[in-house]
């Protein structure tokens, strides 16, 4: 992987991470991942001003790539409800990898060489041992972990679909902003029938929370697709969940969340497994 993708994919992991510790500290959930998800918009509208609209051949990407964030927004909500951002997080994003790998070898038909394929089984082994920590409280959360794996599941549909999808588009940018616009509308129809009233709330009193969390998830996935298009997905998958270190540290440190072996054994195989991703390109 070129340095000047891999230091674009860390900039986004950054970003992930961050906004992700929003949701996490707010206490009504709903607030917290509509203002994120309806913060899209303003920023996708900006960019579709200003760069090329997507080909109509990736129209299907788009609709089914809004389908599976809105699915993963969803779960990562209510993974939240129960589980710890040190736990949750870094599963969700850990199980990513490993099913986009798989995929990529077997159906797509991507070439990847041992290293590569070494620097993210161990990614994803480090990231995924953190399903044994326990909670706040000293109990091991097995539902926020079981929770946090269908999450990883979508994370790693929606990363094949939007790879895809933004190479049929030719411009990154242009299938991005319609994809945010149209998550953003499948979005607000679910959480008007489950917690009716939180989209006022949100435009109401929760528009800073909407405009920083919004600017830093839109960024951080445009960022990525963009990566997309110029290294193997499988590759830039696994490299985003680099994340897991930015979430660990707020997670601990700032929300004041349990710190155990088994989150820095996580830390350091993550670290060890980019490491080998940056070597063999």
């Amino acid at each position: 992987m070129p340095l000047s993708v891999m230091l674009v994919v860390l900039l986004a992991a950054t970003l992930h991470a961050s906004w992700n510790f929003l949701i996490k500290r707010n206490e009504d959930k709903h607030i917290g991942m509509t203002a994120v998800v309806l913060g899209h918009t303003p920023f996708a509208l900006v960019v579709l001003l200003f760069s090329p609209l997507p080909r109509l051949e990736s129209l299907p990407y788009i609709v089914i790539g809004a389908l599976l964030h809105t699915g993963y927004q969803l779960f990562l909500l209510y993974s939240y409800r129960i589980g710890d951002l040190s736990q949750v997080y870094p599963l969700a994003r850990g199980v990513a990898p490993l099913i986009v790998a798989v995929v990529s070898l077997t159906i797509l038909g991507t070439h990847l060489g041992t290293i590569e394929l070494t620097g993210i089984a161990i990614i994803g082994t480090g990231i995924m041992s953190l399903s044994l920590v326990r909670r706040s409280d000293g109990f091991r959360n097995y539902k926020a972990a079981f929770l946090a794996i269908i999450t990883g599941g979508f994370i790693a549909a929606y990363s094949l679909v939007d790879g895809l999808g933004a190479r049929v588009a030719t411009t990154a940018l242009g299938f991005y902003g319609c994809l945010s616009i149209l998550n953003a509308i499948f979005f607000s129809i679910v959480i008007r029938f489950l917690k009716p009233g939180t989209i006022k709330t949100v435009s109401q009193k929760n528009y800073k929370l909407a405009l920083s969390g919004g600017c830093a998830s839109f960024i951080a996935y445009a960022l990525v697709i963009w990566a997309f298009t110029m290294a193997p997905i499988a590759v830039v998958t696994a490299l985003r969940e680099t994340s897991i270190i930015f979430a660990l540290f707020l997670g601990v440190f700032v929300l004041k969340e349990r710190l155990d072996l088994i989150k820095v054994f996580a830390s350091m195989v993550t670290l060890v497994g980019a490491g080998l991703l940056r070597i063999n390109r």
